[in-house]
């Protein structure tokens, strides 16, 4: 017999669940509208500024992507040189009927790059940044790592090996680059320097070898350090202090952009022009609400159907 009962609960089951996946779907693509939108706007209003006269802090830079003197990377698919990647393989699995591409590597490179405009250069980590490349391949094969850039695809590879599904995006030297972060300097006078607090720690780092300290300052050979033999260890140190500030400031800039410390600013790089990275965005923003509109009308009659 039949359990009639038990197959409802089931249905009513399932029913829940994709009621509650479509509505996590429509809330994730609300966000992702919001977010492609914000992207967008940040990039249209924020003023290009030079790296040498760069405000510290929240800035738009644009140059040419460079090495700073690094050999150039080799992409792990394609063995393209570059300076930058980011690669997939995905996998066709089969299951009953059905088959999906299914991701089973990923990764990118984290190797700084260096920012050039005619003022100066600037370095960059890209991998904590969103990054919007021009440059972009995909390719299918029948191995998990392809040997260079030979599609190894055919009727007899289809029928005996497993495919896999390469995606390949990439900067490469001499490129525009566009940036959108966190600017900020270090060295060349721009840091404040507490002088006490740097004769402090010169003091300890003489401390540790105090047979040392005896021998240059213990002037009556007691074994000791006396009050005026100690004062001439804290005017030594200030001199020393002194000295440390002045070679500081005289060391040239180095100019970085980082991940901005608040969560809600962007860290954006692309080999796209400006406004079409804008464009981009927005368009992103436009199907992000276009699929939030699909998944909360579904969301919306599954929960009357399951109200019911």
């Amino acid at each position: 017999m039949i359990d009639l009962y038990g197959i409802f609960l089931i249905s009513r089951g399932a029913h829940a669940v994709f009621t509650g996946l479509s509505s996590v779907l429509a809330l994730w693509l609300l966000y992702r509208m919001f977010s492609r939108l914000r992207r967008a706007r940040w990039v249209e209003d924020t003023p290009t500024s030079k790296i040498r006269s760069a405000a510290q802090g929240l800035v738009e830079l644009v140059g040419q992507v460079e090495a700073g003197g690094y050999a150039p990377l080799l992409s792990p698919l394609a063995g393209r040189p570059c300076l930058w990647y980011r690669f997939t393989v995905e996998e066709l699995q089969r299951r009953g009927r059905n088959t999906e591409w299914r991701t089973v590597e990923r990764g990118s490179s984290d190797r700084p790059i260096l920012l050039r405009d005619e003022t100066g250069s600037c370095w960059i980590q890209p991998a904590a940044a969103e990054v919007h490349p021009r440059q972009r391949r995909r390719w299918e094969g029948n191995r998990r790592w392809p040997l260079g850039n030979v599609v190894q695809t055919g009727v007899l590879g289809a029928l005996l090996a497993r495919r896999y599904r390469y995606t390949e995006e990439w900067l490469q030297e001499g490129d525009p680059l566009y940036a959108l972060g966190w600017f900020e300097s270090r060295g060349g006078g721009r840091e404040a320097t507490d002088a006490q607090s740097v004769a402090r720690q010169i003091i300890s780092s003489w401390k540790a070898d105090y047979p040392t300290l005896l021998a240059r300052f213990d002037r009556n050979a007691d074994g000791q350090l006396d009050p005026a033999e100690w004062e001439r260890v804290r005017a030594a140190a200030a001199r020393e202090a002194q000295q440390q500030i002045r070679r500081a400031g005289e060391a040239p800039a180095v100019h970085m952009l980082v991940k901005p410390p608040h969560k809600n600013l962007p860290f954006l790089l692309s080999d796209h022009h400006e406004e079409d990275l804008s464009r981009r965005l927005r368009r992103q923003s436009g199907w992000s609400l276009a699929g939030m509109l699909l998944a909360g009308g579904l969301a919306g009659w599954l929960w009357l159907a399951l109200l019911q």
